[in-house]
């Protein structure tokens, strides 16, 4: 916890669980140490990056204030998962009773006679799944602290191994459900088909039961014999 003269300000680092095109947040907490209305304003140096909920506020004596920040998704990693972004958080007196409608850019500059806290913060990148590390004399000819050196400088390479088979997994549950949709569409239609096909044939059998022609009646016969046996060629087929 940082501590100035009027607010503790609690992690003193911002750490985000990093993941391939997947937001991250993570919290910061400010405590008023005095009996004093506190106002502040937080500003990065990648305001497009990162979402600040609420980035200005007055904090009332005595009191926590907790502050929500969110990374937008990712599309590639930093070289050594090392982020250069920072964050600046200014802090004052404010008179009693105000609001955050009450804070405005200016109470934030610095004057002669009045004190405006300032702490900068720094971006720290966690994987959010990281490797399971290697039990020691798992592999013949390797020691444990040459593991570790090989871990520690390549820290990429892991994150690729990690996120690879994540994204093909993606790739092909969406090949598998599109697959899906379409084979239920096709056999929506073929029992669509064969209902219609089973309602011709019994029109066809009353036909039969009201001719009172043989010659009539057989013809019918036949031609529901045929039908029987497309309706059934079809739906083998489907």
């Amino acid at each position: 916890m940082s501590s100035g003269d009027l607010l503790n300000i609690h992690p003193t680092e911002l750490k985000f669980p990093f993941e391939l095109k997947k937001q991250s947040t993570c919290s910061l907490q400010l405590t008023n140490k005095t009996d004093q209305y506190v106002a502040f304003k937080v500003k990065t140096t990648n305001p497009k990056k990162y979402c600040v909920r609420p980035n200005t506020g007055i904090v009332l004596p005595g009191t926590t204030c907790n502050i929500t920040v969110t990374m937008q998704a990712q599309k590639e990693a930093p070289p050594d998962m090392q982020c250069k972004d920072k964050f600046l958080l200014q802090s004052v007196i404010a008179s009693h009773g105000a609001t955050t409608k009450d804070i405005t850019s200016e109470m934030f500059n610095k004057e002669a006679g009045k004190v405006v806290e300032e702490f900068k913060l720094r971006v720290v990148y966690i994987l959010a799944n990281p490797p399971s590390p290697v039990p020691e004399g798992s592999e013949e000819g390797s020691s444990p602290r040459a593991s570790l050196l090989d871990n520690g400088n390549s820290n990429a390479s892991l994150f690729d191994t990690v996120s690879r088979p994540y994204e093909e997994h993606k790739e092909k549950s969406a090949e598998a459900l599109s697959l899906i949709s379409k084979l239920t569409e096709e056999k929506t239609l073929a029992i669509e088909r064969s209902q219609k096909l089973h309602q011709e044939l019994e029109l066809l059998r009353r036909e039969v039961s009201k001719s009172r022609s043989s010659g009539f009646s057989f013809i019918l016969v036949v031609l529901i014999g045929l039908l029987g046996i497309l309706v059934g060629y079809f739906i083998k087929n489907t």
